[in-house]
């Protein structure tokens, strides 16, 4: 066993390990893929602040997001087709998650169902929505995360309509993976994954198979999905989403001060700065970016979280000292999800946890919630200096 002590770590294994076109569908974004990277890059232009001669004894990392409770402010982001990263995908995830005592947000696009997450588990997850046109499943989906006794609805805002993702395309990517000679030939370098998927609980959407009318399989599927996603979607149909649900809501897809004002307004209990992991609008600046901005615009009325880039502890806490309340990881627990199943997760939030406590020491703190803008040493053009 290799010994890992970096998000990389697992990365390394996790492209050897997982069949092409699902290490693809991950590691990849639209266009041209200049958000995508970015996302990532810009967090390395902030530089950290170290102090010494201070008492480093007692450290926690202990915070909370929307109310609940977390052993350090980093959730699972929602991440569809987890369930073909690794078998059982979103089970395994969200049981690391609850071990470990962080969030874990079950994607609408997940391979097991939502009622499948809430038996593994037996405790309360976060459930993220995407908006369909089909209003009728929409309103029953809403009622099934009820039923599980999901803890928050994670409203996505940047998908009415889907980014263009060369990878995907060029990929044939389905669920489960159409049998062409070019996947045929990469599943059989995959043996170890295919044996595991062999066992899964299930290889398709476990959300919308068999809960929408005429959508019993992976073929018909394919259309339904790509005709679904609601271009009309408005802040009167998020208002309407917020009150069917009538719990605590995160609206997440905020890249700009003016929808954060207005996410401020409907009363959400917190919005997450995102681009989509720069899978939507390439060209968008990074979320780190554009935190600073948003918080000046909302900080004071609405709890504000981010993702999009983060790839290990040092970031978290740079996203933190910045303002977020909250952060979140997609790629850096998929990475440890497809390289040793629940295990890998839950050896990627250890990694993640050590470099937090270990910077925040360094630089000074023994609690997260001091963490401030006095931990950083921000460029002065870092929003970028743009014409109006």
């Amino acid at each position: 066993m290799p010994v890992i002590t970096n998000i990389d770590d697992l990365k390394r294994i996790y492209e050897r390990r997982v069949p092409r076109m699902f290490y693809d569908y991950a590691e990849s974004g639209s266009w041209t893929e200049q958000t995508f990277r970015d996302n990532s890059a810009d967090f390395h232009d902030i530089r950290l602040r170290q102090k010494v001669a201070v008492d480093m004894s007692g450290r926690s990392t202990a915070s909370q997001m929307i109310g609940q409770d977390v052993a350090m402010p980093v959730a699972l982001a929602p991440v569809g087709l987890t369930g073909m990263q690794h078998a059982d995908g979103e089970m395994k995830a969200a049981k690391a998650a609850l071990d470990f005592g962080v969030p874990f947000t079950l994607s609408t696009m997940s391979i097991n169902s939502i009622e499948d997450v809430a038996e593994h588990t037996g405790a309360p997850f976060w459930f993220q929505l995407y908006t369909m046109k089909d209003e009728d499943y929409v309103r029953r989906l809403i009622q099934r995360a009820k039923d599980a006794n999901c803890s928050a609805l994670v409203i996505t805002l940047d998908l009415q309509i889907l980014g263009q993702r060369h990878k995907d395309l060029k990929n044939g990517l389905s669920a489960p993976p159409k049998l062409t000679a070019k996947t045929i030939a990469n599943l059989m370098t995959k043996w170890a994954w295919g044996i595991e998927m062999l066992g899964a609980k299930r290889r398709e959407f476990g959300n919308i198979v068999g809960h929408v009318q005429g959508i019993s399989d992976a073929s018909s599927l394919g259309a339904w999905t790509a005709e679904q996603f609601d271009p009309s979607l408005d802040w009167k149909k998020i208002e309407k989403l917020m009150e069917q649900w009538g719990g605590k809501v995160i609206l997440k897809g905020i890249l700009d001060p003016e929808d954060a004002k207005m996410a401020a307004k409907l009363g959400a209990d917190a919005i997450v700065v995102s681009n989509h992991g720069g899978r939507q609008l390439d060209g968008a600046l990074s979320s780190i970016r554009m935190l600073p901005r948003i918080m000046d615009a909302v900080g004071g009325d609405v709890e504000v979280h981010l993702d999009s880039g983060i790839r290990s502890g040092q970031d978290v806490l740079k996203a933190l000292a910045l303002g977020a309340k909250g952060t979140y990881i997609g790629r850096a627990f998929v990475y440890g999800l497809g390289a040793m199943g629940q295990k890998g997760v839950t050896t990627a939030l250890e990694v993640i946890q050590k470099e937090l406590d270990t910077t925040m020491a360094l630089c000074g703190e023994r609690n997260v919630a001091d963490l401030g803008p006095h931990n950083l040493l921000v460029p002065q053009d870092f929003c970028g200096r743009w014409q109006e």
